[in-house]
């Protein structure tokens, strides 16, 4: 520390003696002409933000644009390496600019994501760029998941947990329901700033099943949404009030960083009930009232820009009527780097000496490193005339030839910041930019500006001279300024001539002439006066001004600051007329003289008179009425009188009469009437049972008057009701009732005391006799005990102890209704086809509905099937509704060959009634389902067993099944389709005559006399032809028993359900075989785990079993097994939902060891001939057979389908069931050309080549897939026509006796 403390003063010493020999730093003249022949180093103009987030909809441009002299070349770096934009075709660099564009249309756009950096360079100097990471934007699907229902208490909180997928930008959480509404949000429930929705207590009508929570993602405007949550509100057992609970954040304290600049958001969401208020301080502070916002029912607080006093502890208070809880949030306030003073550029001269400064601040505080043209400073070639001290670098005695650009980076841990500067070495001669023989006019007395703008390295020394002679000094009254500027504080007419300034430096001197011309001022010499003018007569106005002889003067005159209006007005060079003036031209006249150089105004004001002008008049409200008096007293009306008060020269325009009800109302005046400014009295209409008071108010254009004081006292008697109740309804709400409700009548309007209500009704269109019954002053009355849903006519009328009010009007409406009593009748069905029936019925009479006819339900079961061996069916009830009054409907989705039974009910507003009687009826035959299962089992070298269960819906009765089966060669290539047939009691065939090593594909389907229903699919293998296989298998069983090969059979992944469930062990029997890469293993496997493992050890080891998962297969290759070695394998089947563990028998597995050969029969000169002509003719066959190939060509499988015409012999598709794109083997074997890699036996079918390893085509390859449920689906039309030697690629030397079976 000492250390230091004795650097900063000597260093600042040294940094004193510099700057007292350092020049001002030149800025770089604008000038285009100086530019053309000025060098400059480069200095980025224009480049993309450091964070670039594209739409991979859209091409990426990445801007960088650079200025220098000469212009600069661009590079650029992609991760830190450089990146060759002329080698990829799909990006564009712009022509004379560092610009690159990007075109991502059909490539992968994650290909163009990294960190790109420009540099600009010319020989001057390099600039760089901010290092710009370019992401694509990204709307990531929801991750699949299953959200359980929840059932809640009532009154509990609850938490709906959102959790969108990580999009980038981030999405936009919102909450709407199935019909894309948005859920209301208030003080009890909120979405937290997260998208999680929280209920601080949930109520009866939070029960909803389609709470969805959407992500928008804003660059790519998608969006998505996660599964439905489903909401129950209980109420068996429901929560009491409670006090607050913070649910988010939790704890009594948490912690929050934020970046000075960005915007600090705190969120308190508490449950609690009665719902909690939230409120907001900071302890030991103020909350920033102009940068503070409260969301979400003040549940989020927001500070925008944040700085370092925003720091501190903000208190959250969740507040009810049981109590209150506190959160304390501690905030910090960090910073990323911020410029205090960026470096500028420096153009120097030779031997002139430079500082370039980088002040930054942060928090933490940001460690600065330099640069220079992109090269750390240690990295660079060393320079003694650099000197850097943390943020400062100091150029000394700089030389030509040494310009550059310097790079400062200020970083920390929250972000960085880079400046480029260029220091840029000159030696320029001047100039002078300001163009020659410039006039400068200027008013005499005002200041004067005369400019000498120069540039030259080193700075030039600015001289002036007046009339090329006298040396202008600094002093009054002139002032030269650093810019060269010659300024005179106070311009004389002596001072006007010819200035000249020279500029002058080390490299030549320049001159410049300029002029000063100093001109009289415009001065009003006669200013316009003061005009009373009578209307009617003329107004003038004078205006004379003197202004120097050399300008060109312009007149100007304004009324009240506005342009002079059309018409009446005459302008002069010196004055104005205003002619038949009127009081429109009162106001104040402005005269004003402009000229090129300055101004002069003056003004004066008009006022017009009459002849005699009267004395000033002075408007006021009128003064209020007085001496109110009633007279004409009657019952219902009052005569009232008063006398105006003074109307203060606006007469009066109306009377407003208010009155005051002393015994319903007191101490609030209504307006009752008007009458006209010039009436004194007036005819009031009264209503009984009121204790009148009155008062007037008179009106002019000015305004009201104060009241006058009230009139006496004045009561009418009471009398009967002039008015019923209004609103009045009827409605039924249990049966038979019937419940009337009205308006009631205010005090008011009640007339008289003890009002009551006549409610009177009668059953309508009957003629009886109303009935009546005397309410009190109440709003309803129920009639019980009546007749179920019939119409009724009601009555209500006002009554007090003075009489009835008028003859009320007559509302219709209906008593309660019931269930229905009676059941359709007649009901018939018409069946149109197995899975559409339509039901005909007599609809009920009216009465027996006994409430709203809302339509009639269907309640229809199926019984059974028609097939004696088929079982009972599942007995579940379906219900269709058809509104209205209908007298038929139908039936869709029936299931074919059944019976069903049926019912029909009549519906109200109140519920079902009785069904109608049962009606049976069928259903004729369809299709059948899929065959439930389809397996192959025993494979041998020519036959396989297949196995098929009948379908689970026969739909009708069955008639048997088509078997269409064809082979798949090694070239995925599809063989001629063999079509069988079966009676329906046959579930099992063994074919014959198969090839070995030959993947066979199978379609099974059922038929009844309605045609063929959907195919079930499988697909095996021949086992290989061991004969030609050098290992020996040997099983568990024993070794005397013979071993059996077998190559893995796999199943169709179309739909599972086509696969009966097994009622036993979960594995069948297992099989092995070996082949050149090593062990094939299958099984039959009936189980639902999904996790399915192939584990071995060396035979008598006590090594762990090791494990290879196999999920969706039936087969697996173990390689990389030692020859000569046993090994015990196994399958296993694991659940981590069931502890259960599902497992084979263990099966020996030999590994044959490599013979040692006593005589090396591959150093014999007779077998090295042997086989050099035994290759050279199976490559003059290949030639041949290549040659005839291509000459007949291969055509497309949809060609051959054309040409067939055949459906038998047609590939399936993959809506059909089949795996996807074979190509047809009869497209060959009709031109007699043989497959790549086959031979063609006798009986036409087509063999596998040993040499292709039908594992490796199907099994292993990469082009396979796995469904959900782990089956496979790779596609054999993936995989690439081979070249012809290919099927005989191997890590070893062929052998002769494969080689000469290819001619068999």
């Amino acid at each position: 520390m000492d250390r230091n403390r004795k650097r900063v003063p000597g260093f600042a010493a040294v940094l004193l003696i510099l700057l007292s020999h350092m020049t001002s730093a030149l800025e770089v003249p604008l000038d285009p002409k100086v530019l053309e022949g000025l060098p400059q180093p480069p200095t980025i103009t224009l480049q993309s933000p450091k964070d670039y987030i594209f739409d991979p909809r859209e091409n990426i441009v990445i801007h960088c644009e650079a200025k220098g002299k000469p212009h600069p070349s661009f590079l650029w770096t992609r991760n830190g390496t450089h990146f060759e934009v002329e080698k990829d075709s799909k990006v564009l660099m712009k022509p004379g600019s560092g610009t690159l564009v990007i075109d991502i249309s059909g490539e992968k756009a994650e290909a163009y994501e990294g960190t790109y950096q420009c540099t600009a360079h010319n020989e001057h100097g390099t600039a760089v760029s901010n290092s710009i990471v370019i992401r694509q934007s990204r709307s990531p699907l929801w991750s699949k998941e299953r959200n359980e229902a929840i059932a809640v208490q009532i009154g509990g909180s609850l938490v709906l947990k959102c959790r969108p997928p990580a999009g980038l930008p981030p999405p936009v959480i919102f909450w709407m329901d199935n019909n894309f509404q948005r859920l209301p949000l208030d003080q009890r429930v909120s979405q937290a700033l997260n998208g999680d929705l929280y209920f601080s207590n949930v109520l009866p009508e939070d029960t909803r099943s389609d709470y969805i929570c959407y992500a928008r993602f804003p660059h790519t405007q998608t969006i998505q949404q996660k599964q439905p949550i489903s909401v129950t509100v209980l109420d068996n057992s429901p929560d009491g009030e409670r006090r607050p609970r913070f649910m988010m954040p939790q704890g009594t304290t948490s912690t929050k960083m934020v970046l000075r600049g960005e915007t600090l958001e705190l969120e308190c969401i508490a449950d609690g009930l009665p719902t909690p208020e939230i409120s907001w301080q900071k302890d030991g502070g103020e909350l920033p009232s102009s940068r503070m916002s409260f969301y979400n029912y003040k549940k989020t607080l927001k500070v925008s820009d944040v700085n370092e006093a925003d720091g501190g502890d903000y208190r959250c208070t969740a507040t009810n009527n049981l109590g209150t809880v506190h959160h304390i949030i501690q905030v910090t306030v960090k910073a990323a780097p911020f410029w205090v003073s960026a470096p500028r550029n420096l153009i120097l001269a030779p031997n002139e000496t430079g500082i370039l400064t980088c002040r930054v601040d942060g928090k933490p505080k940001p460690l600065i490193t330099w640069l220079v043209n992109g090269v750390s400073l240690q990295n660079a070639p060393e320079d003694h005339t650099r000197k850097v001290d943390d943020d400062t670098v100091i150029l000394s005695n700089v030389q030509s030839g040494s310009s550059a650009v310097y790079q400062c980076n200020a970083s920390n841990e929250f972000g960085y910041l880079m400046a480029n500067a260029f220091v840029n070495v000159l030696a320029e001669p001047p100039r002078v930019l300001t163009p020659p023989n410039r006039v400068y006019q200027v008013i005499t007395n005002r200041p004067a500006l005369l400019h000498c703008a120069s540039f030259g390295s080193p700075i030039p020394a600015i001289t002036w001279f007046k009339d090329s002679q006298t040396s202008v000094k600094n002093g009054d009254p002139y002032v030269i300024h650093d810019n060269g500027t010659l300024e005179i504080n106070v311009a004389q007419p002596i001072n006007s001539g010819k200035y000249t300034c020279i500029a002058t430096n080390n490299f030549g001197i320049k001159e410049n002439h300029v002029y000063l011309e100093v001109k009289e001022p415009t001065r009003i010499l006669k200013q316009p006066e003061y005009k009373v003018v009578q209307r009617g007569m003329s107004a003038v106005f004078e205006c004379r001004v003197k202004h120097d002889p050399s300008l060109i003067p312009t007149m100007t005159w304004l009324k009240d600051n506005r342009e002079l209006p059309d018409g009446r007005f005459e302008v002069n060079m010196e004055s104005l007329t205003i002619k038949d003036v009127t009081e429109e031209d009162e106001g104040t006249y402005t005269c004003i003289m402009n000229t090129t150089l300055d101004q002069d105004s003056a003004s004066a004001m008009l006022t017009v008179v009459e002849a005699t002008p009267p004395p000033a008049i002075v408007y006021e409200k009128p003064d209020p009425p007085t001496d109110l008096e009633l007279t004409d007293q009657t019952e219902r009306s009052v005569h009232l009188t008063w006398i105006p008060g003074d109307e203060h020269n606006s007469p009066t325009e109306k009377f407003l009469i208010q009155y005051e009800d002393l015994l319903h109302q007191p101490g609030v005046w209504i307006n009752l009437t008007e009458a006209s400014g010039t009436s004194t009295t007036a005819q009031l209409n009264l209503s009984p049972y009121v204790y009148y008071s009155f008062r007037v108010l008179a009106m002019n254009h000015v305004g009201y008057s104060q009241p006058s004081q009230p009139s006496s006292q004045y009561r009418t008697n009471p009398a009967a009701p002039d008015e019923n109740p209004s609103d009045v309804q009827c409605l039924g709400t249990m049966p038979g009732d019937l419940a009337i409700s009205w308006t009631p009548l205010t005090g008011f309007q009640a007339n008289g005391p003890s009002l009551e209500y006549k409610v009177l009704w009668r059953q309508k269109d009957t003629g009886e006799d109303w009935s009546w019954q005397n309410v009190g002053n109440a709003s309803q009355f129920v009639v019980s005990g009546g007749p179920v849903y019939v119409p009724y006519e009601v009555m209500v009328q006002a009554l007090n102890d003075y009489g009835s009010g008028p003859e009320p009007e007559v509302v219709s409406g209906h008593s309660g209704g019931d269930l229905p009593l009676s059941a359709p009748d007649s009901v018939h069905v018409m069946v149109h086809n197995s899975t559409l029936a339509e039901v005909h019925w007599e609809p009920v009479s009216f009465p027996s509905v006994r409430g709203k006819l809302e339509g009639y339900k269907v309640y229809y079961r199926r019984e059974s099937g028609l097939h004696e061996t088929e079982e009972d069916a599942e007995q579940r009830e379906l219900v269709l509704t058809f509104s209205g009054n209908r007298s038929e409907g139908r039936l869709p989705g029936l299931q074919p060959y059944s019976t069903y039974n049926l019912t029909i009910r009549v519906l109200n507003n109140k519920g079902e009634g009785p069904p109608s009687p049962s009606k049976t009826f069928t259903t004729p035959e369809g299709v059948p389902g899929p065959p439930s299962f389809l397996n192959a089992i025993n494979p041998s070298l020519d036959t396989l067993t297949l196995q098929w269960g009948p379908p689970t819906n026969n739909n009708g009765r069955l008639a048997g099944y088509t078997l269409k089966y064809q082979p798949v060669n090694n070239t995925n290539e599809l063989g001629p389709v063999k079509v069988m047939t079966f009676l329906a009691n046959e579930t099992t065939i063994t074919l014959g005559n198969l090839n070995s090593s030959m993947l066979y594909k199978f379609y099974l389907s059922a038929k009844t006399i309605k045609g063929s229903g959907p195919i079930i699919t499988e697909e095996a293998f021949t086992v290989m032809d061991t004969t030609r296989s050098q290992p020996t298998v040997e099983t568990s069983k024993g070794p005397t028993e013979p071993p059996h090969p077998t190559s893995p059979i796999t199943q169709s992944p179309h739909p599972p359900f086509h696969k009966v469930p097994p009622v036993g062990p979960a594995f069948g029997k297992v099989n092995t075989s070996m082949l050149e890469d090593g062990a094939v293993i299958s099984w039959e496997y009936f189980g639902h785990h999904k996790n399915v493992y192939v584990e071995y050890i060396v035979e008598n080891s006590k090594e762990d079993w090791k494990q290879e998962l196999v999920n969706g297969s039936h087969w697996h290759m173990i390689k990389g097994l030692k020859p000569g070695t046993s090994y015990k394998v196994r399958v296993v089947a694991r659940d981590p939902a069931d502890p259960a563990v599902h497992s084979t028998d263990e099966v020996l597995v030999a590994v044959p060891a490599v013979a040692n050969r006593q005589v090396d029969i591959a150093t014999q000169g007779w077998f090295i001939g042997l086989m050099c002509a035994i290759a050279l003719l199976i490559l003059v066959l290949l030639i041949v057979c290549f040659i005839k190939r291509n000459k007949g060509g291969k055509y497309p499988v949809k060609e051959k389908e054309d040409a067939h015409q055949d459906p038998e012999i047609q590939p399936m598709k993959e809506d059909d069931g089949t795996f996807g794109e074979y190509r047809s083997m009869e497209s060959d074997t009709e031109d007699h050309k043989p497959l790549k890699g086959s031979r063609t036996p006798s009986n036409g079918t087509v063999r596998r080549d040993e040499s292709d390893d039908s594992l490796v085509d199907y099994g292993e390859g990469g082009d396979g897939q796995f469904n959900e449920d782990g089956s496979f689906i790779g596609q054999y039309s993936g995989k690439k026509e081979k070249d012809t030697h290919e099927g005989n690629e191997s890590s070893e030397a062929p052998s002769p006796v494969n080689a000469m079976n290819s001619f068999v």
